[in-house]
């Protein structure tokens, strides 16, 4: 058994390895506080056959006992990942893979484990840290440390691994990855932070970051295995160079389409004419030919940027392509919007429901509740492609968390619209950066509803070409410079600031000067679609859609919600009967009504308020009889509150009886003399 330890932030970061989990290749348990995560690495000994990629599989779980829970439910068990462990796979796997030798096909997995929580951090940095560790402790071919940690800016302060607690106050919530010298990965959401902010934040991670790789150093050195050696190539050298001799100077026909179909269909056909004329050379040449043709594709895209300035559809590096913006497109749907640049096509629906339909979490934080959801579509068609439709996969589940990221700030707070919004993008057409045409179709679905939001929200993507020490950046990358590139950097904001940010690198790492002028010129092209955005609508609808629920949000006084809900529930149901309307009480006197009809949700919630008022002296009320005795008749001036009109208080002139004056029925004005403090209501009629 292996320990290493240092201060991280507020507490204490310790690696531990050898006390369990001894058959997987390397194990390392990473404890933060009374956090603690195990992570463990699995692999094949031998090569996958007939594949050209990297075979990695990562899966996060957080066990309940982790918090002292027991699973809810009827299985009682951890069954499907929930959306938060799926994200926290997808961090993990992001900065790991592309560090991975270009031609390693061994079949790979990580599996990393919560076994405690303090219910008070996070454990995605740790997992990241944890995951590193244990791969460059074992035999795999991997030879780059790397750290992470979770940066928050509080009151103009960084703080290094913030709790849960302070992320709520943070204007920042960064997870930053990277090596001794450069960032490999950055995720994160802001409240419309500064480019600046958001590069000292970067910069506030890197020592913190060292440290980390420097304990990580220690301890592959002292119980580190020996790497197994690299398998050959995908494909040959000698078939390598004869594929390319076969393809030649075609592979610059490809380049002379600039709209991408045309380009790809040129790429297949190139590709089967090659392996057609090399049939006989060996098995399964197709893919063989389809591996070296990417490699001379990759190649020469890169060339024509860096050498030539140009890019493969003819724009200048900083141009945006064509943005073009309509709403209201969906007549029954509660908002509505198109969004489109380039051949990247989202269509934004905006639904509006009551509390009932938030979602309800339960996770080992405990139970919570989420009344803003984006959900993300991307079927087959939207890249011409055939394949099953299933449920959302991992990168959807991913993309739709960064727009939903991207849109909260701006969202009005539930005491001001308290409705619960469904975001779903679908994306129709696909060529670069659908999330971030998922972030403006969102903004403008929601301005179509009525739904307040403070300002408009664009998002874009910023690519990289580095060759031969050259550096070249892309504004708004299309699908195959995301490809043949070196970077994915979305960045997403309003016109005053960052709201989320998301780097992908297939490189070992970047300077932070390279991010910060990327950043520069994500803010021109975030501003540059925001004036398409704002001429078409630049201020939310003063109206809901017809079709949507209508609901008033009011208070009652803790004592008298009883009153309100009545025996078993009887006087709410009656109210909820008559109105055909929903009504929600909560614990502090918070009444939620919500209806189709706005006239029966204001008649609802002047019943309920009737019930809660209480009768005031001198005060007169509309009241109907509901019992007459031989001294007086007792009438309803509020729902449930009687009082006594004295027979000598009926008329001004001496009656007999009651009955000769008012029946049981009848509507009287009433004036409030007297409240004894028994609270006996003492009334008189009013002529």
């Amino acid at each position: 058994m292996y320990t290493v330890s240092l201060k991280v932030g507020e507490k204490e970061l310790r690696l531990e390895t050898g006390r369990v989990a001894k058959q997987a290749a390397a194990e390392c348990t990473v404890s933060y506080g009374d956090t603690i995560v195990l992570v463990c690495v699995s692999y094949k000994p031998d090569p996958s056959k007939g594949i050209d990629f990297l075979p990695l599989t990562v899966d996060y779980r957080e066990l309940s006992f982790a918090a002292g829970k027991i699973p809810g439910g009827f299985i009682k068990r951890e069954t499907r990942p929930s959306e938060s462990e799926i994200l926290i796979s997808r961090l993990i796997d992001r900065p790991l893979r592309t560090l991975f030798p270009k031609d390693f096909r061994n079949e790979m997995q990580i599996i990393a484990n919560l076994l405690s929580s303090d219910v008070e951090h996070e454990p995605d940095a740790f997992c990241i840290i944890g995951a590193a560790t244990a791969v460059l402790m074992s035999e795999l071919p991997f030879t780059t440390p790397i750290a992470a940690v979770k940066v928050g800016l509080i009151n103009g302060n960084y703080i290094i691994n913030p709790t849960l607690v302070q992320q709520t106050d943070s204007k920042l919530d960064l997870i930053v990855v990277g090596t001794r010298d450069s960032v490999v990965m950055i995720e994160g959401g802001a409240k419309e932070s500064s480019e600046e902010e958001i590069v000292n934040a970067i910069k506030y991670a890197q020592p913190e970051i060292i440290r980390i790789i420097e304990i990580q150093e220690e301890m592959v050195k002292a119980v580190g295995k020996e790497k197994i050696n690299l398998i050959p190539p995908f494909v040959e050298k000698e078939l390598s160079e004869k594929i390319e001799k076969v393809i030649g100077d075609e592979i610059n026909q490809v380049f002379l389409f600039k709209e991408m179909k045309a380009r790809e269909d040129a790429i297949y056909e190139l590709i089967k004419v090659t392996a057609e004329k090399l049939k006989e050379e060996h098995e399964d040449i197709e893919a063989k030919v389809k591996h070296v043709a990417d490699d001379m594709l990759r190649a020469k895209m890169r060339e024509i940027v860096v050498k030539d300035k140009k890019r493969i559809d003819g724009r200048s590096l900083k141009e945006v392509r064509p943005v073009s913006c309509e709403i209201g497109l969906l007549p029954r749907t509660h908002g509505s919007a198109l969004f489109t640049r380039g051949q990247t096509q989202s269509l934004a629906v905006t639904t509006l429901g009551t509390a009932s339909d938030e979602q309800r979490i339960d996770d080992i934080y405990g139970e919570d509740s989420k009344s803003f959801m984006l959900h993300y579509n991307f079927p087959p068609f939207s890249t011409g492609d055939v394949r099953p439709m299933r449920g959302p996969g991992r990168r959807e589940i991913g993309h739709g968390a960064l727009a939903e990221r991207a849109i909260s700030p701006v969202l009005p707070k539930d005491d001001e619209f308290p409705y619960t919004i469904r975001m779903v993008s679908n994306i129709l057409e696909s060529n670069g950066s659908s999330s971030m045409a998922s972030v403006c179709g969102t903004s403008l679905a929601l301005m179509d509803a009525g739904v307040p939001i403070r300002t408009a929200v664009s998002g874009i993507s910023i690519g990289l070409i580095t060759e031969n020490g050259q550096s070249v950046l892309l504004s708004d990358i299309a699908g195959a410079e995301d490809h043949y590139g070196d970077m994915d950097f979305k960045v997403a904001g309003t016109s005053d600031g960052i709201t989320a940010i998301q780097l992908d690198l297939k490189t070992p790492g970047l300077p932070v000067d390279i991010l910060a002028e990327a950043m520069q010129w994500a803010r021109e092209a975030r501003l540059e679609i925001l004036k398409v955005m704002n001429s078409t609508i630049s201020n939310a609808r003063s109206d809901l859609s017809k079709y949507a629920p209508k609901i008033v949000v009011f208070s009652v006084a803790k004592e008298k919600i009883g009153e309100v809900i009545g025996p078993g529930g009887k006087v709410i149901r009656k109210i909820i009967a008559d109105n055909d309307v929903e009504i929600d009480i909560d614990d502090d006197g918070k009444v939620t009504i919500a209806g189709e009809d706005r006239q029966s949700v204001e008649k609802a919630q002047q019943t309920v308020q009737s019930i809660v008022q209480d009768a005031e002296v001198g005060k007169t009320y509309v009241g109907k009889v509901k019992r007459i005795t031989s001294f007086g008749a007792f009438v309803e001036i509020l729902p449930g509150k009687d009082g006594l009109v004295h027979i000598s208080k009926l008329s001004r002139q001496r009656i007999r009886k009651v009955e000769d004056v008012v029946k049981v029925g009848d509507e009287i004005v009433v004036k409030v003399t007297n409240i004894d403090d028994q609270g006996r209501i003492n009334l008189i009629r009013k002529e």
